[in-house]
């Protein structure tokens, strides 16, 4: 591609103390499609997410979004740029309801469930009760609020950590079309996952980690999740 890139990374490092977890890593986003981050426990996949997402500064590099030499030192720094971040544990607010969460606080309540209500809708999930606490709700639906809350935010990059992780089928559906809602709107999804059957249904690009280093950086194609998983296992024995 000759655009410039939304998100570019450019000899990224990052380590703590005598421990290297990321090494030398270049990425390019660009705008639009699901790109898979993948590798196996301690490929340096996490530490990486967390320095796009503004969690940690990196040690080595530099990051560019738009062309523009940026620093993110914290997750509102990313979020000012248009990248947000849905954890594994999703970080809402329990006993808030549905409409109260995306905003964090009480505002006017009317003009928060009208408005969370057209988060949902633009991910085509229809909630009638917006005052229903979200612990009482489905780990797909607690998904759809939490994406919901990175709409409110105008995110241009949503990552996504282990969005189906401890998901039934039936949830791990609704997510997998929650995330295809995303990418039809144009939006940019990271995926980090260890389910390659995800990132098969999902991904436009996968970029595989072991070791600290990026290996592998390509489009998916008709790659089987068993592939995924063969390219995982090698190239953490290669790097090793």
């Amino acid at each position: 591609m000759t655009a410039t890139p939304l998100l570019s990374l450019r000899g990224i490092g990052k380590s703590y103390g005598p421990v290297v977890a990321v090494r030398e890593v270049d990425l390019d986003i660009h705008p639009g499609g699901v790109v898979a981050i993948c590798g196996d426990n301690g490929a340096g996949k996490s530490s990486l997410i967390k320095v796009i997402s503004g969690a940690e500064e990196a040690t080595a590099g530099t990051i560019s979004m738009r062309g523009k030499q940026v620093v993110f030192a914290s997750p509102h720094d990313a979020l000012s740029h248009g990248v947000a971040t849905i954890y594994q544990d999703l970080a809402l607010a329990p006993r808030l309801s549905i409409a109260q969460n995306p905003f964090l606080r009480v505002l006017d309540k009317k003009k928060m469930a009208d408005e969370a209500r057209g988060f949902l809708k633009q991910l085509s999930v229809a909630v009638e009760d917006m005052d229903r606490p979200v612990e009482r709700l489905s780990g797909g639906q607690r998904q759809a609020v939490a994406i919901s809350r990175a709409l409110r935010w105008k995110a241009e990059i949503i990552i996504m950590d282990e969005p189906t992780a401890a998901l039934g089928v039936k949830e791990t559906a609704l997510v997998l079309d929650l995330i295809r809602k995303l990418k039809a709107d144009g939006k940019t999804v990271l995926l980090i996952s260890h389910n390659m059957r995800d990132v098969v249904a999902l991904a436009d690009r996968v970029v595989i980690m072991g070791a600290g280093r990026k290996y592998v950086d390509q489009p998916l194609g008709g790659l089987t999740a068993d592939d995924l998983s063969h390219m995982i296992m090698a190239g953490n024995a290669r790097a090793a």
